[in-house]
């Protein structure tokens, strides 16, 4: 079963994958991804996240759940911070374990496109000058790269 933490803490990605692994021997991929911010070429200060307690909790470890039944992981951990997040600091962390590489690498980028799309997760940006900043917004490229999980056709446990 996945562990899924939100919390205002940094983590430490190192710390989070040696967690998965100690003492396992049938271990032979761990994939660590780390989001940071970005200060958007000087004019971003920060995101502000916000989340539903509990909501963003269930969903994202509903859609862990699914990456299970996907591929055969032998763990998976997901962090996202709210509150204040300045540029170039941590903002999200998957970290998936599996006895192949294809496994690892493919639960992990299925859980990144799911996070950056479908998560009840809201950014409000902070900028520099001072103006009033905007909700972010999923990308266009993002939904694209969720929907190839939807369709099936890429990632299973064949």
């Amino acid at each position: 079963m996945a562990t899924v933490r939100i919390q205002h803490e940094d983590f430490d990605a190192a710390a989070e994958a040696a967690l998965l692994t100690r003492g396992r021997t049938d271990a032979g991929a761990v994939v660590t991804f780390t989001g940071l911010c970005r200060d958007e070429q000087g004019t971003l200060s920060a995101l502000e996240l916000e989340h539903y307690p509990g909501m963003a909790e269930d969903e994202i470890a509903r859609v862990a759940a699914e990456a299970e039944q996907r591929w055969p992981l032998l763990g998976a951990t997901i962090i996202h911070r709210y509150g204040r997040i300045r540029p170039g600091d941590n903002i999200v962390l998957v970290v998936t374990v599996s006895s192949h590489r294809q496994a690892a690498f493919a639960a992990a980028d299925f859980l990144m496109d799911y996070l950056k799309t479908r998560a009840p997760f809201w950014k409000m940006e902070i900028r520099a000058d001072g103006s009033e900043g905007q909700w972010v917004e999923a990308k266009d490229a993002d939904d694209k790269a969720l929907e190839k999980w939807r369709k099936g056709a890429v990632g299973s446990r064949d």
